[in-house]
């Protein structure tokens, strides 16, 4: 599943070329896509069209994109029942379009007279002059886009739960160390709770630990002040290294908007690498099945905690 680094760069994708744009027709072609929308496929792209899209916004993993204006077109169509109430006001700034990837989706800028996509299962028309077009292409229809109403903090409702990433500015450190002091579990498995820190995966998890030299093993609650600002040092910067790069792309599955892979994977210095050299002390990095994931790490420079397990 992409994590922050390729969200982000999605993110900044769908800044530049959808920001601003007013819908014109929306087409969805497979039901599984728009399932997080209850009221369905019809609700939903009725009540998309003649709405114009906000700048793209993003907290760790999951991205929308807000809806500006009123607009009449916006009242054509069956409302919503999540999204707009009967009598109730039209779906305006307070509402959102929610993107979730899952394993495989792809949001593309794709010009209007490209072949469309084997798995193509949305497609947003605009009605400026541009001729592109927004397309949701997902293999594995694990992921989707919906409809969801704003927090006052401008997140889609559905996403309140998630924290701030790394990256955030309003990131509160202090607090994340004193949460991971307090949670009694693992380090690895602390920078995985989305409700404590968002953004960072599996692999960024596994870099960002072979980096502090700390076994994902670890107990939280035996992480000292600095030891935690270390940790969280390493996260930003594989993070912004992993940006810098266009994200990690193992196969096609994960592009940006324009359909290119990143190419952080050959900067990886712990995923993947199973038998291969640490690129630190020369011992053969090691991977072990870890909550039907694996954990890559090196034996010596990331020893295991002494004692029982957190």
């Amino acid at each position: 599943m992409p994590e922050l680094p390729e969200v982000e760069v999605v993110r900044r994708g769908l800044e530049r070329w959808v920001a601003g744009r007013t819908v014109a027709e929306v087409q969805v072609l497979h039901p599984r896509a728009v399932r997080r929308h209850t009221a369905g496929g019809a609700d939903f792209a009725a009540v998309l069209r003649g709405r114009r899209f906000g700048v793209a916004r993003r907290r760790g993993k999951y991205l929308w994109l807000p809806l500006e204006d009123t607009g009449t077109a916006a009242g054509t169509g069956t409302r919503s029942s999540t999204a707009v109430t009967a009598g109730g006001p039209e779906p305006d700034a307070g509402y959102s379009v929610l993107g979730h990837l899952g394993m495989s989706g792809q949001l593309l800028v794709q010009p209007e007279a490209a072949p469309d996509e084997k798995h193509l299962r949305i497609r947003l028309r605009f009605d400026d002059i541009q001729g592109t077009e927004l397309r949701f292409v997902d293999q594995r229809t694990f992921g989707g886009l919906s409809l969801h109403p704003n927090t006052p903090d401008g997140l889609p409702d559905v996403i309140a739960h998630i924290a701030r990433d790394p990256l955030d500015e309003e990131f509160d450190d202090a607090a994340f160390h004193t949460a991971l002091r307090l949670r009694r579990t693992t380090v690895k498995r602390a920078l995985l709770d989305q409700s404590l820190i968002s953004g960072v995966g599996n692999i960024y998890a596994d870099e960002a630990l072979w980096r502090a030299r700390l076994h994902y093993e670890r107990p939280t609650a035996t992480l000292t002040r600095p030891r935690t600002a270390e940790l969280l040092g390493h996260v930003r910067d594989v993070m912004n290294q992993a940006l810098a790069a266009g994200g990690t792309s193992f196969d096609s599955l994960y592009v940006n908007v324009n359909g290119e892979s990143g190419y952080f994977d050959r900067s990886l210095d712990a995923y993947g690498r199973e038998d291969e050299p640490c690129r630190r002390c020369g011992t053969p990095m090691r991977r072990r099945p870890w909550m039907n994931r694996s954990s890559y790490f090196c034996p010596r420079c990331q020893r295991p905690p002494a004692g029982p397990r957190a």
